[in-house]
């Protein structure tokens, strides 16, 4: 799997790392028990600081869908097909999808069209799970 991050975005690296993490585990590119890149591996790879990695990865660790032993390193805990989130993880996804679609009603997107967008995101992650 190959990580794409943009350094002069104005969303923060470590974000961007996690961000793309998760997006390839819900897509079932990357599957539970499959092992990540070190994070010194990860920070030689762009050039960023370790710290920078280590933030994506504590915060995918607190979220439950990294694993990190000393003899395994970091691994995917959780999938698609991991059953339910502790409730405290939809509280927590709830309030950063209310955030979301928060911005894109400031933004004067129609209700509709935001409905539309979710039901084609949440589809394409199936449609790569599925291999079609």
């Amino acid at each position: 799997m190959i990580l794409e991050i943009d350094p002069t975005s104005d969303v923060a690296i470590y974000q961007q790392i996690r961000d793309r993490l998760v997006e390839a585990i819900a897509r079932g590119e990357l599957a539970v028990g499959q092992q990540v890149s070190s994070v010194r591996a990860l920070a030689g790879a762009f050039g960023i600081n370790v710290a920078t990695v280590q933030k994506a990865y504590d915060l995918l660790r607190r979220e439950g869908l990294l694993r990190t032993t000393s003899k395994s390193g970091s691994v995917v805990a959780r999938g698609p097909a991991s059953g339910p989130p502790a409730d405290a993880v939809v509280a927590q996804w709830r309030e950063r999808m209310s955030t979301v679609l928060a911005e894109a009603r400031a933004q004067g997107v129609p209700d509709e069209v935001v409905l539309a967008q979710c039901r084609e995101v949440v589809e394409g992650f199936a449609r790569v799970r599925e291999g079609s």
